[in-house]
């Protein structure tokens, strides 16, 4: 199984793309994508979907892993995350791929073994559990691959899947 993991974001949305087979995980690519905050929010909008329209027609990956949102007390960064969330489940929608989404509690917790883990946790595991040299930079894409081995330890099969594709 194919998995892109995305960590969603306006001014950075972080992709990660995970193999998955017989309990084991590869890393395939992973890596962030930046718009400018100069740009109007359309065209910033405009180019994460195509962004993963070509990771989506590269790889053709079997199943997508979004991170939902975590609201904390900034609320347009809030907006601005669900802004990315809206454009990436579009985007995957639109290529008939199934779409997963976990909380960072169950991405922690899946990566880590703890609800709570630091990010720098997090990040450690991503690196030990896909056989990296280094930590994955920038930070987007560590948390992207940790969306992607989230789903990998979670998916069931397609009971977990409740979306009608027909």
């Amino acid at each position: 199984m194919l998995i892109l993991g995305i960590d969603p974001g306006t001014a950075r949305m972080g992709y990660g793309l995970v193999a998955y087979e017989r309990g084991r995980l590869q890393v395939i690519d992973y890596g962030c994508w930046e718009t400018s905050p100069a740009k109007p929010l359309s065209l910033r909008l405009q180019i994460l979907y195509r962004s993963l329209q070509d990771v989506f027609d590269r790889y053709r990956p079997d199943h997508v892993a979004v991170e939902e949102l975590f609201f904390n007390k900034n609320v347009r960064t809030a907006i601005s995350i669900g802004e990315a969330r809206g454009v990436a489940l579009l985007a995957a929608a639109e290529a008939g791929l199934p779409v997963f989404e976990y909380t960072p509690l169950q991405v922690k917790q899946a990566v880590v073994g703890y609800g709570r883990a630091e990010k720098v946790q997090v990040q450690a595991m991503v690196k030990t559990l896909l056989g990296l040299k280094e930590i994955p930079k920038p930070d987007d894409a560590a948390d992207a691959l940790a969306v992607a081995i989230c789903h990998a330890h979670s998916y069931r099969g397609e009971a977990d899947f409740n979306h009608s594709w027909k």
